[in-house]
């Protein structure tokens, strides 16, 4: 039979269950892509996912997003597609011992020519050594493999297992899909009454998580009122309801009121609006993103250690999620507000992008060009090059810049923190190439 059984086959209850004892998620869940919310660069029509699901002529593929945002349901609708003999896997649960009994049914299966598709969800829970076993199966086409994982598959999939697998990139839902998912969710209890107004507040609380938003919603169905009000939502999310404007505007605006604070060097201010950006149900690694931008934009050369700092706090932030995260938040943001400003990275390089885009045709100097062939050289590529290392204090006066440019200053440091040991090293740089 092609496909997996449904979540709980009408053969496997027992007197004691009934459909309202699965998660609402689970019920939820479509059997076609007809019903699938999101992804659309991935599953509208014409797009090369649609387009091998729909033709059973499914590669090994590794999805890679965001809890909640349809990995395993894809999974599903593969499974009920497929003519294949398809398994669902665990990496949690499971073990490689009995990856191997799998793999022996897939390798007695081939011989009948019956195709095996083996999805693993959370495959990153394997080590790569486990991964390892995977690879000669995947190499025979003894199995097709589906992996899910929530993490980087470059860092956490073995590089000889990624490089035989496509990679599907999934995105966080955006709040209009979750709210067409919990509209559908409504037909479940409609005995219940709740406003529009309160699924919006669900679909932009839920950080693109689909399955988070529906356990919210089922969790205010269960509650025993009749009609949902913002109080109950409090109640069911922990969360006193901030302005937090559901079409963006104040989203960017408190950004954009944390970004100038720090700017400002005013810390006071800046955590103010962290708090208020956290507190609302922003997602952090939003807000963490954006720090390591301000690291370069705003800081840059005057404290270089500030860009190390975004990074490791992103890195904390993915690691420990909220509430506990808001700590090494609030760490940079008020080191970064104390900090000495520079925007000489910025304007370098705009003023350089501005010269690029109205020069995109100058050639490249020919002493620093590579001359990997006869010919080339032949050409005069790497002709006069003049390697630094050769040269006493490691600085020659070769031109690198094309003709017309080749007087442009873009990057001008400023007084400010460590910068000012920029400016001089630079300063003293520019004095000896003149003085050749």
């Amino acid at each position: 039979m092609s496909g997996i059984a449904s979540i709980l086959s009408d053969k496997n209850k027992t007197l004691f269950e009934n459909s309202d004892s699965i998660p609402l998620a689970a019920r939820m869940r479509p059997n076609d892509l007809n019903n699938f919310v999101g992804q659309e660069h991935l599953i509208s029509e014409g797009k090369i996912l649609r387009r091998i699901i729909e033709s059973d002529n499914i590669p090994s593929i590794i999805f890679w997003g965001p809890p909640g945002t349809g990995k395993t349901t894809l999974a599903g609708i593969i499974a009920n597609k497929t003519n294949a003999k398809f398994i669902n896997y665990s990496a949690v649960t499971g073990s490689i011992k009995d990856i191997k009994i799998i793999m022996q049914e897939a390798e007695a299966n081939k011989k009948f020519g019956v195709k095996t598709v083996l999805f693993i969800d959370e495959i990153h829970r394997f080590n790569k050594s486990q991964q390892d076993y995977f690879l000669p199966f995947v190499e025979r086409g003894t199995i097709i493999l589906i992996g899910a994982t929530t993490e980087n598959p470059s860092f956490e999939i073995n590089g000889a297992l990624l490089s035989r697998c496509k990679v599907f990139v999934l995105k966080p839902l955006t709040p209009n899909d979750i709210f067409k998912l919990l509209t559908r969710a409504k037909k479940f209890y409609e005995y219940v009454q709740i406003s529009d107004d309160i699924l919006n507040l669900i679909a932009n609380f839920s950080d693109g998580d689909a399955r988070s938003a529906l356990s919210t919603f089922e969790m205010m169905m269960l509650s025993g009122e009749k009609i949902i009000t913002r109080e109950i939502f409090e109640q069911c999310t922990s969360r006193k309801l901030i302005l937090y404007d559901k079409n963006g505007e104040e989203h960017f605006n408190l950004i954009s009121a944390l970004h100038k604070s720090m700017r400002n060097s005013d810390p006071d201010a800046a955590v103010y609006w962290l708090a208020r950006m956290l507190e609302s149900g922003e997602d952090p690694l939003y807000i963490a993103r954006r720090l390591i931008r301000f690291a370069s934009e705003d800081i840059g050369l005057a404290e270089p250690r500030a860009l190390e700092m975004a990074i490791n706090v992103y890195d904390a932030c993915h690691y420990i999620g909220m509430p506990e995260c808001s700590v090494n938040l609030t760490q940079a943001v008020i080191h970064f507000s104390i900090a000495p400003k520079s925007n000489a990275l910025y304007v370098a390089y705009n003023e350089a992008k501005n010269d690029a885009l109205k020069n995109l045709n100058e050639p490249v100097p020919l002493n620093i060009r590579n001359a990997p062939t006869k010919l080339m050289k032949n050409l005069g590529y790497g002709e006069n090059y003049k390697y630094a290392h050769d040269y006493e204090n490691k600085i020659t006066n070769m031109q690198c810049l094309p003709d017309n440019l080749k007087d442009r200053e873009y990057y001008k440091p400023t007084e400010q923190g460590n910068e000012i040991n920029y400016k001089r090293r630079l300063k003293n740089i520019k004095d000896w190439k003149n003085n050749k």
